[in-house]
C-alpha cells in the first residue's frame, strides 16, 4: 500500500491519529521537500513519528518515481507532504503511477494553506482562483499572475496569492554544464511578492491601462499560519511592500468585496487602522 499523508502547517504533532499510525506501520517513509516547509526539521519529525525519513526531492518525485513506489506492492510505504497531499499537481502523477503498477494507495487528509487562510476572517467561499507569485529575474518578469487576480477582482472575489519557494536549484550555468551545485534556498516573502505587484501596476499605467489593483487596495499578509508564531497583518498594497513578516512560509491575499463582517475580521489585523478604514469602505458590499 501506498499511503499519501498530509502533515498539515505547524509541527510534528499537526498529523492526524489515522495519519500517524500508518507512517508507524510504513517499511519506507518519505517526506516531500520542496512544495513547502514545516516549521521544524526533519528530526524533530522523526523523533515524533518513531520512524527514519528519507527526503524526496522534486528530481525523487518527478524523475525516479518508480524507485520510491519500489516494493510497495508487497509492503507499506509512506509519501508525507506538508499540507494537504493533493496540494500539488505532483502528487496527482505519483497516484496515477502507483495504480498503473497496480499498487493500491490511501490518502490521510490534512489542513492545508488552501483553508487554513480563512484565519484571517475572510470568507473561503469568497476566494477566486488562486495564483502562485514566482521570483523574477533580469531576463524573466511574468505578469500573467496579476491577470487573475484582476480577474477575481472584477468578480468580487479575493485571491490568495502562493508564493514562490527556490530549493534545491541549480543556476543557469551549473545546470548547463551538468554539475550538481545547488542554490541556496529561497522563500519569496510578501514583501517581495508586493513589490512584483506595484511593479506591474506601474508598467500597465505606462501602457495606458487603469488596473483594477492599486496601491491602496486591501491585503493580507499571512506568514509561518498554523504555527505559534503565525502573523497576519492587513493594509493597503502599498504597506504590504514594507512589511516584515519573519521566516517562511509567507502568502498573500489580494481582497475583492468585503462584506461587513470580513472587514471587522481584517481590522484585527490591520497595520493601520486609519487608512485601513478609509481604503477597504470602498471594498464593502
Amino acid at each position: 500500500m501506498l499511503y499519501l499523508v498530509g502533515l498539515g502547517l505547524g509541527d510534528a504533532k499537526d498529523i492526524t491519529v489515522k495519519g500517524l499510525e500508518a507512517v508507524r506501520r510504513c517499511r519506507r517513509v518519505y517526506l516531500e521537500a520542496y512544495t513547502s516547509v514545516l516549521t521544524v526539521g526533519k528530526e524533530a519529525l522523526e523523533e515524533f513519528y518513531g520512524k527514519e525519513l528519507i527526503l524526496a526531492d522534486r528530481e525523487m518525485v518527478e524523475q525516479e518515481a518508480d524507485s520510491l513506489l519500489k516494493e510497495a506492492d508487497v509492503c507499506d510505504v509512506a509519501f508525507l507532504v506538508v499540507g494537504d497531499p493533493f496540494g500539488a499537481t505532483t502528487h496527482s502523477d505519483l497516484v496515477l503511477r502507483a495504480v498503473k503498477l497496480g499498487i493500491p494507495y490511501k490518502v490521510i487528509h490534512n489542513a492545508s494553506i488552501m483553508n487554513a487562510v480563512g484565519c484571517c476572517g475572510l470568507q473561503l467561499y469568497n476566494f477566486g482562483e488562486t495564483v502562485s507569485i514566482v521570483f523574477w529575474t533580469e531576463t524573466w518578469k511574468p505578469e500573467s499572475f496579476f491577470d487573475k487576480i484582476e480577474k477575481n477582482r472584477q468578480n468580487g472575489m479575493h485571491t490568495l496569492c502562493l508564493l514562490d519557494i527556490k530549493v534545491k536549484e541549480q543556476s543557469l550555468e551549473n545546470l548547463m554544464k551538468g554539475r550538481k551545485i545547488y542554490e541556496p534556498p529561497r522563500y519569496m516573502s510578501v514583501n517581495q511578492a508586493a513589490e512584483q505587484l506595484l511593479a506591474i501596476i506601474q508598467n500597465r499605467r505606462l501602457q495606458g491601462e487603469k488596473p483594477e489593483i492599486t496601491e491602496n487596495t486591501i491585503c493580507v499578509g499571512l506568514a509561518r499560519v498554523g504555527a505559534p508564531d503565525e502573523k497576519i497583518a492587513s493594509g493597503t498594497l502599498q504597506q504590504m511592500s514594507t512589511m516584515e513578516l519573519g521566516p517562511p512560509l509567507h502568502s498573500l491575499i489580494v481582497t475583492g468585496t468585503m462584506h461587513p463582517l470580513e472587514l471587522e475580521m481584517l481590522k484585527l489585523f490591520s497595520v493601520d487602522s486609519f487608512s485601513f478604514e478609509n481604503n477597504a469602505c470602498q471594498g464593502t458590499t
